[in-house]
């Protein structure tokens, strides 16, 4: 069983107290972690200036051809995780055993990572637009208009406390090192497999160890981080975003609310884009922040839910390892349970029509775990309380609303995809500040582009645009 010790800037840390990781479905333990308590976290964060130090002897275009040799260890090498040497194969059933995901979306999730390490210098030359990243480093420079600019780090690293329900976040942070700023991370209790590996690919990719720490441990270990790192980010509930709102040391990532919106001009030919909704819906089983949670229409709604409804009703508990399994596991059971409550209670209210009650149970529940199979609900107003809600499986209200009322009622919403060709509606959604990242067309809610900002600007995080002049010494005169 392999052994995940704590990474203190670079150094394994042989700890006192250790946690096990255990099968979602069978309760057996799979590997044991190494855990932290936020004393020690504090007193390495007094180091933090040690690991940007480190980054920024290392050039960074050096930093990003690191990168883009991480990313392709991340992806196909056998690296050395914890004490053991871990392949691809056995990263993708560590992570599938204690996440529940299915095997093939853990694969996806991995290359996913891989490749926006392997585009580092794309990605920075679109989030900096196309600024010269040795302003960055140095904290100033001529931009190319004979202008003095400058960029500020706020932070010497960024602190992460990472989820445990989808892989693919890990992208947010993977940037901090080509832009010499080093990692504080408390990897999350069911899927420390992802910042393991990563640490180790990057790593062994010639990325100095001391811009590294990985801090396992409980709520005093993730506290620590929070309050000692300049700059963290952290993944949660909407209650985790509510409580960090308008701190500008906190990047909060909560539910997205994801929508797709039907114009006027195109819903009456809604068949067209089916497959755009259902792929925006069921992609990752449902998990991700970037899922659609709900398809807005001002007609045709019935009819539409009740084709989504023919597509993914069916869709069943499958084996892991099986390529067709579309449903990840929720591994703790009462999550899946509390979730169901939550359904019932909207299934209630006046309005509001359960599209796939005719495609059986919705809750199985085993002895370890539990799952949660596909619905759709229809809404016939945004007053429906369902039209607001997001859960942690494939679930879509499908809702009845005027097109001339969709963007003062969304409320708000990751990704926004408006299918239309009606420029007035174009251009409100352009102007509508609910909608974080805006998709114009047939594009599903899932599908983003990286070499665009996502949930803020991480350029814009870590560092502060100020002013900086610069005025030439006088010449000292020459004594005679």
């Amino acid at each position: 069983m392999i052994t995940l010790n704590p990474l203190r800037w670079g150094k394994q840390y042989e700890s006192l107290e250790f946690n096990d990781v255990v099968h979602f479905d069978t309760g057996e333990p799979i590997a044991r972690v190494g855990t932290v308590g936020g004393g020690i976290v504090t007193r390495d964060l007094l180091k933090a200036h040690l690991a940007r130090e480190a980054l920024l002897a290392v050039p960074t275009e050096e930093l990003i051809a690191m990168s883009k040799k991480a990313a392709e260890l991340f992806e196909h090498a056998t690296l050395t995780v914890g004490d053991s040497q871990q392949s691809v194969d056995d990263f993708v059933h560590q992570q599938s055993a204690s996440t529940g995901l299915p095997e093939h979306m853990c694969r996806s999730n991995m290359a996913k990572n891989s490749f926006v390490l392997s585009r580092m210098d794309e990605i920075l030359q679109c989030l900096t637009r196309g600024l010269d990243l040795s302003i960055l480093s140095k904290g100033y420079g001529d931009e190319g208009r004979g202008v003095t600019v400058s960029y500020q780090a706020q932070t010497p690293i960024l602190g992460a406390i990472l989820p445990n329900n989808s892989p693919g976040v890990h992208t947010l942070w993977l940037p901090a090192i080509a832009l010499q700023i080093g990692l504080a991370l408390k990897p999350g209790s069911q899927e420390p497999w992802t910042p393991y590996r990563m640490v180790s690919a990057f790593m062994e990719a010639g990325v100095p160890a001391a811009a590294f720490g990985l801090y396992p441990g409980g709520h005093d270990a993730g506290g620590a981080i929070m309050t000692k790192a300049p700059r963290s980010m952290i993944f949660g509930s909407a209650q985790t975003v509510a409580q960090h709102s308008g701190n500008p040391r906190v990047q909060a990532h909560g539910p997205g609310f994801s929508k797709i919106l039907l114009g006027d001009d195109i819903v009456d030919d809604w068949e067209m884009y089916l497959d755009v909704m259902v792929e925006s819906v069921l992609s990752n089983s449902g998990r991700s922040c970037i899922n659609c949670s709900g398809i807005w229409a001002s007609r045709h709604t019935r009819e539409i839910a009740a084709a989504i409804a023919e597509k993914i009703g069916p869709v069943g508990v499958l084996p892991p390892g099986d390529s067709n399994a579309q449903l990840a596991a929720f591994t703790v059971p009462a999550m899946a349970t509390g979730t169901w409550a939550m359904v019932e209670q909207d299934l209630a209210e006046n309005g509001v029509t359960d599209m796939t009650a005719e495609y059986g149970e919705k809750l199985i529940e085993r002895e370890h775990c539990a799952y949660l199979r596909p619905m759709v609900v229809h809404a016939n107003s945004h007053e429906r309380a369902v039209a607001a809600k997001e859960y942690m499986f494939p679930f879509v209200s499908v809702v009845e609303c005027p097109q001339a009322q969709m963007l003062r009622h969304i409320g708000p919403t990751l990704v926004g995809t408006v299918i239309t060709s009606d420029e007035s509606f174009i251009t409100a959604a352009s102007r509508c500040v609910d909608i974080d990242r805006l998709n114009v067309g047939p594009l599903p809610t899932n599908r983003l582009n990286w070499l665009q900002p996502h949930e803020g600007n991480i350029i814009e995080f870590l560092f502060r645009n100020r002013a900086y002049q610069i005025a030439p010494m006088p010449v000292a005169a020459s004594s005679s």
